[in-house]
């Protein structure tokens, strides 16, 4: 891995905690594209950490760091609890969510029903601010379905902010609760990316990060000239190599690695570590197969790791193999 020590922490730029995507398998390989991104986990249910196997849903590598762990949950002493434990594995911050529109998470009070209540929202920041030195912060929409006026949506801000929050990453659609999935909830609702722009200006002391639909460096550049940061969802995800120009655009840094096979090869002893752990190969070549996307030969990358990494014994050869089937520039392409 090109990281030794963690770079400064900031949320000008950020990958967005997304379930079953932002594994500790995908994080490795965002790192070695960027030093500077703030990196997320997948929501983790104050029950699954309380009650279940609390160091396998907190493992991480600390090349990482800066990573932030996001909990789903609402009864203020279990999110207290959680936050200690956030700060005894070593995060850099502790987010709730209060965006993520399933049925199954509102049938346990997580996730973007509490935009409902920003009573109960507000009590679980402050024992989590109680509870550790690690910076709390919320990630929510600009509404749900029947609560989804500006006024609501600043009595949210309020509320929460008045309990400690110091810091909104605010997706820009309101959640719909009912008659949507949660693909549809991040698609069919209208981006209203004004509303985040005028949540920054009616409330300067906060820090205000906007999220929903970016895809562009043209785009975030168009957001920072209103608000503090950025997230990108599954626009980093499907098409890694973004990732690789985010330390020059927006920190002034180097690139950490100049091409797509290197940061592959990067992974070499991180994949290796991991089969000799047990994992199969395709839990992780599932998070690696948008990193040649658009190149020649990308395709053919795509097909024989979907075709051979499942396959009994299927070690590093499958993606050498795979690799061999790729051209790229030398330079990393302009994104």
């Amino acid at each position: 891995m090109p990281t030794i020590n963690a770079p400064p922490f900031s949320r000008r730029f950020c990958v967005a905690p997304m379930m079953d995507w932002t594994t500790p398998h995908f994080r490795y390989l965002a790192r070695i594209l960027s030093r500077r991104a703030l990196l997320y986990t997948e929501m983790v249910t104050t029950g699954a950490l309380i009650h279940g196997d609390t160091a396998r849903f907190l493992r991480h590598d600390p090349s990482e760091y800066p990573l932030a762990l996001q909990l789903g949950g609402s009864d203020a002493h279990e999110l207290a609890q959680c936050a200690g434990l956030a700060q005894q594995f070593g995060f850099d911050e502790v987010n709730l969510n209060v965006g993520c529109p399933s049925d199954r998470v509102q049938n346990n009070m997580i996730g973007a029903c509490l935009m409902g209540h920003p009573d109960k929202v507000a009590e679980g920041v402050a024992a989590m601010i109680e509870a550790t030195d690690l910076p709390v912060t919320v990630k929510h929409r600009i509404g749900i379905n029947g609560r989804e006026s500006w006024d609501d949506l600043c009595e949210f801000i309020e509320k929460v902010a008045a309990a400690g929050c110091k810091t909104f990453i605010v997706h820009a659609r309101i959640a719909v609760l009912e008659g949507l999935s949660p693909k549809e909830n991040r698609d069919i609702p209208p981006l209203k990316y004004d509303w985040v722009y005028r949540l920054k200006q009616a409330y300067p002391e906060l820090e205000i990060i906007i999220n929903g639909g970016i895809k562009t460096f043209d785009e975030c550049h168009e957001h920072l000239a209103h608000t503090d940061g950025v997230m990108l969802g599954r626009e980093a995800y499907h098409n890694p190599w973004l990732l690789a120009g985010v330390d020059t655009e927006f920190f002034g840094d180097p690139a950490p690695v100049a091409s797509r096979q290197d940061a592959l090869r990067a992974m070499f002893p991180f994949i290796q570590q991991e089969l000799d752990r047990g994992v199969y190969l395709t839990h992780i070549t599932r998070h690696i197969m948008g990193l040649f996307l658009g190149m020649p030969g990308g395709r053919q990358f795509r097909r024989h790791l979907s075709e051979n990494a499942n396959k009994p014994g299927s070690g590093l050869e499958v993606i050498e193999q795979a690799l061999a089937k790729v051209r790229e520039p030398d330079l990393i392409a302009e994104s």
